[in-house]
C-alpha cells in the first residue's frame, strides 16, 4: 500500500530511505512475515543516486569468483574481508534474475539474457511495485528526523514529516533499518540532493558508531555548473587550460588528482574527441542523460571544448558509515540495523570506492540482510508498542539554549566551504584539516545551543545539522589515520604505515571520538 495517510502507525519492522538498498529491506523483510512500513524522503522509485544512474553490479560466475576476490582484495589497503565479499557475490548472482517478472534484461548478440547492468530508472520502478505486492507499506516524501528510543535504548521506530500534506508523522516498530544513502554535502552530485547523512546524525544520536570515514573523498568530474556526474565518456577525455594550451592529464579512471591540480591552477576545458564513432553512436543508449546535458548547453562535446569541474562524492562512493557488527546489519545500538551506502562498506570496498558493480551489489546484499534480520528481531521481541518511548532527536529540534534565528542554508554554504574545495578534502594536510575542524565544532556549537526549527522548517534543520555533524566526523577521522590508505591520502604523511591496516571507529556529537579496533580485519585477507 502507497502514500498510507496517519499520523501514528505501527509495524514490525520501519525501513528509512526508498533506495536499492531500502526496497531490498522491506522486500526480505516481508517473506519473513513481517508487516513493514517503509518512509522515504523523496518518492520511492525515483528518490536517490541509483534511480539517476546505469547500476552495474559485481556480477561474476560462481567459478570466477575467488579470482575477482582476490583481486578486489589486492586494491582494498588491507581491510577488506574475503568472506563478506564472496557472500554478496553469491547473493547477487542469486536475487538478480528473481527481478524478471517487473524487470525487461537484455539480451546479447547470441540470445543470452544480461544480468548485470541495469537502468536505474526502471529499476527503482520495478522496486517499487515489488514492495507494494508484498504489502509494504509507503510513506512517500516523509523524511524521517529522529528516531524514538525505549530506557533501555533500544530503538523502536521513528518521527518525522510528510511534506504534501504538511502533517507530522510516527511509527513505533519492533526494529528499524536505516537505509538513508550516504553522503554528499548537497554538492551538486547527480541524484544526490537527499544524501545530506540524516541517517548518521540519527544514529549516532541514538550512540551509534561509524567506521571509515576517512575513505570520503571520492570527486567525479562534471562539466562545470552541472550535476551531470556520470564519468564513463571521460575515458576518451584531452584537457585544456584557459588559454587552450593541451594538458599532460592522461585519460581517466585515475587522474582525479591531475584533475585536481589543474582545477587549483584556473579553469580546466576538456574535449571528448577521442571518443570511437562506435561509443557515440550508443552513448545515448549507455547513458541517455549525458548527451542530454551537452544538447542543453548547446555544446558538442567530440568537438567544443567545454569547462570541467570535480563534484565532491563524499560517502556515495566512499567507503565509510555505519558501523555493523555481525551478517545481519546490525549496529551497535540495539533494535537498530543499517544498510546500503549509510553501511560501513569496508569489508567489500575497503579503503577504496567501491564503485558502481561493488556498491550496488553490497546495497542489493546489505538490504536484504539487515531487513531479514530486523523482522526476526522484532518477532523475537515483539512490536514493543505499549513500552514508553522518548523522541532522541537533537540539533535542529530541541536547542540546548534560546532558539536563535539561524538560517540553515548558511549554515550549509558555511560547511560547504570546508568539505568541497579540492585544497582541503582531495589533497589533504594535517594543518589544514585541523583549521577546517575548528571552524566547523564552532559552528556545530552555534548549531548545539540556538538552531530549533518547527513544522517543516524541521527537514532543513536537520539537514544541516547532520551536513555539519558528517563534515567533522569526516576530518575528525582524516585527522585520526595519519598515513595514507586508499582513497584517503595524507599530504604530509604520504605512505602507508605498518599497523594500521585496521578500521578507524568515530563517533560523539559535541565530543567527537576516534579509536582504531583492537583487532587487524586484514587477517581474512592474507
Amino acid at each position: 500500500m502507497a502514500n498510507a495517510a496517519g499520523d501514528d502507525l505501527e509495524a514490525d519492522v520501519l525501513i528509512i530511505g526508498g533506495g536499492v538498498a531500502g526496497t531490498w529491506a522491506a522486500i526480505a523483510a516481508a517473506r519473513e512475515g513481517a508487516s513493514v512500513i517503509l518512509a522515504d524522503k523523496g518518492y520511492c522509485g525515483a528518490s536517490g543516486v541509483a534511480a539517476t544512474a546505469g547500476p552495474g553490479h559485481w556480477w561474476v560466475p560462481p567459478d570466477q569468483r575467488a579470482q575477482a576476490i582476490e583481486r578486489r582484495l589486492a586494491t582494498c589497503g588491507g581491510l577488506g574481508d574475503r568472506d563478506w565479499m564472496a557472500r554478496i557475490l553469491d547473493l547477487t548472482w542469486r536475487t538478480l534474475p528473481t527481478l524478471a517478472p517487473y524487470y525487461r534484461f537484455p539480451k546479447d548478440e547470441n540470445g543470452v539474457t544480461q544480468f548485470r547492468a541495469l537502468r536505474g530508472p526502471e529499476y527503482l520502478r520495478a522496486m517499487r511495485m515489488i514492495v507494494i505486492d508484498h504489502g509494504v507499506t509507503i510513506l512517500d516524501q516523509s523524511p524521517a528526523l529522529e528516531l524514538l528510543r525505549r530506557a533501555d535504548g533500544s530503538i523502536v521506530g521513528a518521527r518525522g514529516r510528510q511534506r504534501q500534506r504538511h502533517s507530522a508523522w510516527s511509527v513505533r516498530a519492533g526494529a528499524v533499518v536505516l537505509a538513508t544513502g550516504g553522503y554528499a554535502f548537497k554538492s551538486r552530485l547527480l541524484g544526490g540532493q537527499t544524501n545530506t547523512g540524516d541517517g548518521h546524525l540519527m544514529a549516532a544520536e541514538a550512540g551509534a558508531e561509524m567506521s571509515g570515514l576517512e575513505f570520503s573523498n571520492f570527486y567525479s568530474i562534471a562539466p562545470a555548473r552541472t550535476s551531470m556526474t556520470r564519468s564513463m565518456s571521460y575515458a576518451f577525455a584531452r584537457y585544456f587550460d584557459a588559454d587552450g594550451r593541451e594538458l599532460d592529464i592522461p585519460p581517466g579512471p585515475d587522474n582525479t588528482r591531475d584533475l585536481g591540480r589543474a582545477l587549483l591552477q584556473g579553469p580546466l576545458f576538456c574535449r571528448l574527441d577521442r571518443m570511437p564513432e562506435d561509443i557515440r553512436a550508443r552513448l545515448s543508449r549507455i547513458s541517455p542523460n549525458v548527451p542530454l546535458t551537452f544538447d542543453r548547453l548547446g555544446v558538442d562535446p567530440f568537438k567544443d571544448r567545454f569547462e570541467v569541474t570535480l563534484t565532491a562524492e563524499g560517502t556515495v562512493r566512499g567507503a565509510g558509515g555505519l558501523r555493523i557488527l555481525g551478517e545481519d546489519c546490525a549496529t551497535n545500538v540495539e533494535g537498530l540495523f543499517a544498510a546500503g551506502d549509510v553501511a560501513t562498506r569496508e569489508l567489500v570496498a575497503g579503503a577504496m570506492s567501491g564503485g558502481g558493480a561493488v556498491n550496488s551489489s553490497w546495497a542489493l546484499s546489505s538490504g536484504q540482510w539487515a531487513g531479514r534480520g530486523a523482522a526476526r528481531l522484532a518477532k523475537q521481541l515483539g512490536r514493543r508498542a505499549d513500552a514508553p518511548t522518548q523522541a532522541i532527536g537533537e540539533v535542529g529540534l530541541r536547542p540546548k539554549e534560546r532558539a536563535r534565528d539561524l538560517d540553515p542554508r548558511d549554515i550549509i554554504r558555511q560547511a560547504q566551504k570546508e568539505m568541497l574545495p579540492c585544497d582541503k578534502n582531495l589533497f589533504r594536510f594535517g594543518p589544514t584539516l585541523s583549521a577546517s575542524l575548528s571552524r566547523l565544532d564552532r559552528l556545530w556549537e552555534d548549531l548545539r545551543n540556538g538552531l530549533a526549527c518547527s513544522g517543516d522548517r524541521a527537514i532543513a534543520a536537520r539537514e544541516a545539522a547532520a551536513i555539519v555533524a558528517t563534515s567533522r566526523w569526516t576530518y575528525a577521522a582524516a585527522l585520526g589515520r595519519d598515513e595514507s590508505r586508499g582513497m584517503h591520502v595524507r599530504e604530509d604523511t604520504p605512505d602507508e604505515k605498518d599497523g594500521y591496516a585496521r578500521r578507524l571507529n568515530v563517533g560523539g556529537l559535541d565530543k567527537i571520538w576516534t579509536k582504531f579496533e583492537a583487532d587487524c580485519f586484514s587477517e581474512a585477507a592474507q
